[in-house]
C-alpha cells in the first residue's frame, strides 16, 4: 500500500478515475490535488480532494509530492 497523489489540471477524467479506482482497490491513499483550471472529478468519499491554491497552498503541494510514493499528473 502507497500513498498516490493525483494532479489535476484537465476536465478529462474518465482514465484518471479508473486508474484512482483501481488504486484505491489496492488500498492505497489516494489525494487528488485539482490545480487552478482544472475541473474536481466526483471522487469516492474514501479519496482526499485538495484545491490548490484554495485549500491546499503551493508550499503545501510540494509537501505532498515529497510525501508520497507515486505523483501522476493529468
Amino acid at each position: 500500500m502507497g500513498r498516490v497523489l493525483h494532479l489535476i489540471k484537465s476536465a478529462d477524467h474518465a482514465l484518471a478515475l479508473a486508474a484512482i479506482d483501481q488504486q484505491r482497490q489496492a488500498g492505497d491513499t489516494i489525494t487528488v490535488a485539482v490545480l487552478p483550471g482544472g475541473v474536481a472529478p466526483s471522487l469516492d468519499a474514501s479519496v482526499t480532494l485538495r484545491r490548490v491554491p484554495d485549500d491546499l497552498s503551493w508550499e503545501g503541494l510540494l509537501d505532498l509530492v515529497f510525501e508520497s510514493d507515486h505523483v501522476v499528473t493529468w
